[in-house]
């Protein structure tokens, strides 16, 4: 994956060039980067691509922690609660 597609809008690229960022920017960002991704990206992939570019050269990034607990989250997280959780049997 092309490193355009993989951060869209520069916000990771950007992140990297913010002198003194700190880990909860970091996440704020990366939250706004997730949310910025087409719909049918692979996301596993994209990030994969960001810390290959961008995460292998400075490893002590706060961005760098936060990308690599976004490979760690599960493949197709799933809603939990909502009545079907309250409920058996509810759909």
């Amino acid at each position: 994956m092309r490193i355009e597609e993989a951060d869209p809008k520069g916000l990771i690229r950007e992140s990297y060039r913010i002198e003194g960022i700190t880990l909860g920017e970091c996440r704020s960002i990366f939250v706004d980067w997730a949310l910025s991704l087409p719909v049918d990206a692979n996301t596993k992939e994209a990030l994969r691509a960001l810390i290959a570019h961008y995460g292998m050269a400075e490893p002590d990034h706060p961005m760098s922690g936060v990308m690599e607990q976004g490979l760690m989250a599960p493949e197709n997280p799933k809603r939990k609660g909502g009545r079907a959780a309250r409920v058996q049997g509810a759909v």
